[in-house]
């Protein structure tokens, strides 16, 4: 139960972070939805069916490279994602705040999302599937830097659609959000490592005892 509480609400902060702030102000960040608000430019659907579309995509990859117990977790991710979103999206509403602090903000919540997310042994079912599966075969690959890369790469996929500006917002978005997502991640590194070593040290004791 604690670990599905952390999916659901990882993905509140993600889905609400992109629906009222950044795809109303048609930021760019890198990720499905961005992705799918490139494909837009070019596809007659709307946004949250295209998003849709890509996450059984990325569900497929997630279970032929990650496993049906990882698959599990991010079944729930995904369908907490697509039911948020579309939900979200259809409200219609937009975050009033200027764009620097809405920005940092969106960041902020989305890095904070796919921690709580990852933490919990599932995966958003967006492009972090990649970057797992990258660091499942690439032990030394870090997980938030690998997303980093592959979101400009998708930013930079935009440049002609939505101009210099949005780029440039969007990368300095991404870069923000992957090093929450890599200081929280170094975070719980930490506290397993400490809590290992305090189970040791207890073991230990019993043992002389």
């Amino acid at each position: 139960m604690r670990e599905i509480l952390r999916i659901v609400i990882g993905n509140i902060c993600i889905t609400s972070a992109y629906a009222f702030i950044t795809v109303p102000r048609h930021v760019v960040n890198g990720g499905v939805t961005s992705f799918s608000m490139i494909l837009h430019v070019f596809l007659p659907v709307d946004i949250s069916v295209i998003t849709n579309c890509v996450t059984v995509v990325l569900l497929g990859i997630c279970l032929y490279f990650l496993g049906k117990a990882f698959l599990m977790k991010s079944l729930l991710s995904s369908i907490c994602y697509m039911v948020m979103f579309s939900s979200f999206h259809a409200i219609g509403y937009s975050l009033s705040i200027p764009v620097l602090p809405a920005i940092i903000l969106a960041a902020i919540l989305v890095g904070i999302g796919y921690y709580l997310c990852i933490s919990a042994s599932s995966s958003t079912v967006g492009f972090d599937v990649l970057a797992l599966v990258l660091h499942k075969r690439y032990e030394k690959l870090d997980v938030a830097i690998t997303m980093r890369y592959i979101n400009i790469g998708v930013i930079l996929l935009g440049f002609a659609s939505y101009g210099g500006i949005s780029i440039l917002i969007g990368i300095g978005f991404t870069i923000l959000q992957t090093q929450v997502l890599k200081l929280l991640l170094q975070r719980n590194e930490q506290k397993i490592q400490e809590a290992s070593c305090d189970e040791a040290t207890v073991s230990k004791c019993i043992v002389k005892s």
